[in-house]
């Protein structure tokens, strides 16, 4: 920067207009402050940058820039002006300038490009320069520029480092044009690109060739084969099979280490290729037998790769995962052509191959061949199932000799290698189901899981399905293989957290793929050893893992558990004892396991069995107390909804007194209820005592969740605390608006205030779903519209009416859309006073603008569509 010139001086210079040549070696003196991430003035010369960048004649200092620029930065600014230019501005400029333009840029690419020594050390500016010209190309090719292929094939052959660069040249063009243009290009210009490029595809292809087949310069090489890559995807076939192009990239470059991986690139995109005509099947046998006899000289189908691809150089694992793509890519597009006679055998090691690259500690490498698996199986099982579906497909003989059942059992014997290597892959890493709750984190420590991994729950159901599929497809094998896993588990031999959690996570996700027989036999091995192993292994850590496995198994085969009562009965003992356990996840697993149980079994808790006094659930809501003692108040509420799901049941069989049992297990919240509502008697301040408040909200929590489970009969507990219900409701109403008269509308931030709200929202998360469960006999329509609605009327409308727009809750509207669009004409003579209440009011609240109270509009809505659709004629009487 000239001397004694400030920032701020030069900033403006480097803006002024100017007849002279523009000043470069200032331009290169803010550059370098913009760059530097410790000097005080970074912020005024990158303003000062962006407003050069955004004049509209930026573009014509571009070349002064490039030339004269000793700051690297300052060249890169240069081509960004340009390319803001070429995108932007285009259309607009003379056809003298583009052509200006045009022929700097090609002549500035030649000139960077010819010269060796230049192109390696300006490689990263090279780069760049080229995508300014591919960005012309987009503007000018084919139209006003249709010499361009001709003109870029005929300068290859005079200089390998030109033709170098010209090939990278060609491989940014095939990928604006096919992979990136959607979004950039219009379609007609696409369509046209697309056309010229495939028009003049001969002269380019022709030039890969010669270089492929008489050029000794690696790099040149490599990019030749990158480039040709690029094409593949959309090139006449002709090009492909028609020519010694597969030939020269399976027996020239694939066997070489430097060119394998692009090779190898190559290949799956011709393997891909997919619905095409028939004629070309034995053209892409040939290609995977060939490709297989070149793989087989690098290592065997039997090689096991874990170690190697752990331990491998970058370029070994980079071919692993280009194998997998090979592979996976391949035989999804050309399965049924390669189960011929001439190809089966190759078939056969090719899937081999695939179990090995499965097997390598890789996500993203598991992914691709999951893929495969995951299409294999299924379209086994599929004919398997289309053959037992045709007259005589089940026939145990199968005297007709029908041969297409022969045909479907020889295709699944021919597999059945392979699929045993397949289960054992997919059993050894099978993902984490959304269900359990317990991992192993960075530290090695097992904890609860705090985010769900949306990637691992995805990987889970395809990896369920494909298992499932090769159970299906040999129940035998796959238990043979479950089992000896087990036994693994059990001798220590194998022991590990990682393997039992991933042999118990396949255990579960097989649920329903075995008969009734072939399930007992099998379940009972399971969980008598894992009960086993909890009782033998030491550390709170290994029985935190067993015990979550043990969960997860239990809970996803309810009907094994729901055919043996004696096992049932075990099995949720020992939830209960789980729920004493204080290791993190363990309590909240057995809750859910438990709630999982019930809904599935809950007639069998409700019903009395064999060699029993009473029904089990007569003797669980007594010992409730004991069971939920060491419980956090969210799992006892997960508790309170699993027994009030198994009281659900309303069957003939049903054999206890439900209204008795309701009572009950209600007990520990009446009680604590009481409690406060006589404290509240004596000093009805006690109930804003904060603690109290939370006291509240545990209790209402754990109603609403007996509520939601066990439906209308609850209208008997309701009876029990009604009025006191709505005592609270108003009590806490009359204090957060004294608050806020006080205080201003700011106090509904208040600590207590939001937590007099949260209890008041209880209230009404209560109210409506008992509305919504009500039903004959115990809650009748009539009944609960008229002993139940009129007195919520005042303390919940009056407030809601009374209050400031920002202490107003939505949930007031929900309740009474619930009491419309469920009691229906029931209502219909308290719809006015309802209206009355909440009409105008919220209707201020939501048409100041269309920003504010979005929930409340929501539900606004909602009321008046359930009124208008329930209770029409109401609208008629309104005053």
């Amino acid at each position: 920067m000239a001397a004694g010139m400030g920032i701020e001086e030069a900033a403006q210079k480097l803006l002024a207009p100017t007849a002279g040549d523009f000043d470069v070696a200032l331009l290169d003196d803010i550059i370098n402050v913009a760059y530097s991430p410790v000097d005080p003035n970074r912020a005024i010369a990158n303003k000062a940058l962006m407003a050069l960048q955004e004049s509209p004649d930026a573009w014509t200092k571009a070349d002064a820039i490039l030339e004269r620029a000793q700051n690297p930065q300052s060249r890169f600014f240069g081509l960004q002006v340009l390319d803001d230019a070429i995108r932007t501005r285009w259309k607009v400029l003379p056809a003298e300038q583009r052509d200006g333009i045009k022929n700097y840029v090609v002549g500035k690419v030649i000139t960077v490009s010819s010269n060796e020594d230049v192109a390696k050390k300006e490689r990263v500016f090279l780069s760049k320069l080229n995508l300014t010209l591919v960005q012309i190309l987009k503007q000018e090719w084919p139209h006003n520029w249709p010499t361009f292929i001709p003109d870029l094939v005929g300068s290859s052959k005079t200089s390998e480092v030109l033709c170098e660069n010209n090939m990278q040249i060609l491989k940014l063009l095939s990928e604006e044009v096919f992979d990136f243009s959607r979004d950039q290009m219009v379609t007609q210009k696409v369509k046209t690109m697309k056309e010229s490029l495939n028009s003049e595809f001969a002269a380019i292809y022709h030039l890969c060739e010669f270089i492929l087949e008489h050029s000794q310069r690696p790099s040149l090489l490599k990019v030749t084969l990158q480039t040709l890559q690029r094409f593949l995807t959309w090139i006449p076939l002709g090009f492909i099979f028609s020519t010694n192009l597969v030939d020269t990239l399976l027996n020239k470059f694939f066997p070489e280490q430097q060119f394998r991986n692009d090779t190898l690139d190559c290949l799956t995109e011709i393997g891909s290729l997919s619905d095409l005509e028939p004629e070309y099947d034995p053209l892409f046998r040939k290609l995977f037998s060939g490709f297989l006899a070149r793989l087989g000289s690098i290592f065997s189908p039997e090689t096991n790769l874990v170690q190697p691809f752990e331990n491998g150089s970058e370029e070994d694992c980079i071919f692993i995962q280009r194998l997998a793509l090979f592979l996976s890519g391949f035989l999804k597009a050309h399965l049924k052509a390669l189960e011929t006679p001439d190809t089966q055998q190759s078939l056969i090691t090719g899937l081999f191959y695939l179990v090995r690259v499965s097997e390598v500690d890789d996500v993203e490498i598991f992914r691709i061949c999951l893929e495969a698996w995951h299409m294999l199986a299924h379209d086994l099982y599929q004919t398997e199932n289309e053959i037992k579906a045709r007259p005589g497909g089940n026939s145990v003989l199968n005297l007709g000799g029908n041969g297409s059942s022969n045909g479907a059992a020889s295709r699944k014997y021919m597999y059945g290698p392979v699929l045993t290597g397949v289960r054992q892959v997919m059993i050894a890493k099978m993902a984490k189901p959304e269900e359990v709750l317990i991992v192993e984190d960075e530290n090695g420590d097992i904890v609860r899981e705090t985010t769900k991994d949306t990637d691992v729950i995805a990987q889970y159901k395809t990896m369920r399905e494909t298992l499932v599929y090769l159970t299906h497809l040999n129940c035998d094998d796959t238990e043979s293989i479950m089992l000896s896993k087990l036994t693994g588990q059990v001798d220590g031999t194998e022991w590990s957290w990682n393997n039992l959690n991933t042999l118990c996570w396949a255990i579960g996700s097989i649920s329903g793929a075995m008969t009734e027989d072939e399930e007992k036999r099998f379940l009972v091995t399971v969980i008598k050893d894992l009960l086993g192993m909890c009782e033998q292994k030491r550390g709170k850590d290994n029985k935190a893992v067993i015990a979550s496995n043990i969960m997860y198994v239990v809970g996803q085969y309810p009907r094994f558990l729901k055919a043996h009562w004696k096992f049932l009965k075990t099995v949720v003992n020992k939830l209960f004892e789980f729920m004493h356990e204080v290791h993190p996840g363990v309590q909240d697993m057995a809750c859910d396991t438990f709630l999982k149980i019930a809904t599935k079994c809950k007639r069998k808790f409700v019903t009395l069995q064999t060699d029993e006094r009473v029904p089990f659930i007569a003797e669980l809501v007594e010992t409730m107390p004991t069971i939920v003692s060491d419980l956090e108040p969210h799992q006892i509420q997960a508790f309170y909804e699993a027994v009030g799901t198994m009281m659900s049941d309303k069957g003939p069989a049903v054999s206890v007194d439900r209204g008795e049992l309701l009572k009950k297990l209600m007990t520990m919240p009446n009680r604590r209820w009481q409690e406060i509502m006589e404290g509240a008697k004596s000093n009805v301040e006690s109930l804003v005592e904060p603690s109290i408040v939370k006291e509240i909200i545990k209790i209402l929590k754990t109603n609403n969740k007996t509520c939601g489970a066990i439906g209308s009969i609850y209208a008997q507990q309701l009876q029990t605390f009604f009025m006191d219900l709505l005592n609270v409701y108003r009590v806490y109403s009359e204090r957060i608006s004294s608050t806020i008269a006080q205080q201003g509308p700011g106090a509904t931030q208040l600590s207590l205030v939001r937590t007099m709200r949260s209890a008041k929202k209880e209230v009404l998360r209560l109210l409506i779903v008992f509305i919504q469960k009500s039903g004959p006999p115990e809650a009748d329509p009539q009944a609960v519209a008229q002993g139940f609605i009129p007195p919520v009327l005042d303390p919940i409308l009056g407030d809601y009416q009374r209050n400031i727009p920002n202490a107003r809750d939505p949930e007031v509207l929900v309740l009474f859309t619930t009491v419309v669009e469920k009691l229906k004409s029931h209502v219909l003579s308290e719809v006015p006073k309802i209206m009355a209440a909440v009409f105008e009011c919220t209707l201020q609240m939501i048409t100041v603008n269309f920003e504010d109270f979005p929930e409340h509009r929501i539900r606004f809505f909602e009321f008046i569509r359930a009124i208008n659709t329930h209770c029409f004629q109401a609208l008629f009487n309104i005053p």
